[in-house]
């Protein structure tokens, strides 16, 4: 297994966990103890990786990236909506 594949494992299996908060957070419509900022973070990081994989010709890691950061953006914005209600 090539480096790009594993980091892309690990990528995909992130945002396929941060899927379930994403689930839970819909199903629940409130948010208790949890602050948008470190999702919000990771999310931006995210960003930075879909442009910096090209660069780094790793693809699978870039895929993987995609759905991470597509993830993380529905969480915060799922958290910054729920907030105000």
């Amino acid at each position: 297994m090539s480096p790009d594949h594993l980091n892309a494992l690990f990528e995909f299996v992130g945002g396929a966990l941060i899927w379930v908060n994403v689930m839970r957070l819909h199903k629940d419509k409130m948010i208790r103890g949890v602050h948008w900022g470190p999702t919000g973070f990771f999310a931006a990081w995210g960003l930075w990786n879909l442009f910096y994989y090209p660069h780094l010709e790793q693809w699978w890691s870039f895929a993987g990236g995609l759905f991470i950061v597509t993830t993380n953006t529905i969480w915060v914005a799922q958290m910054l909506y729920y907030r105000k209600k």
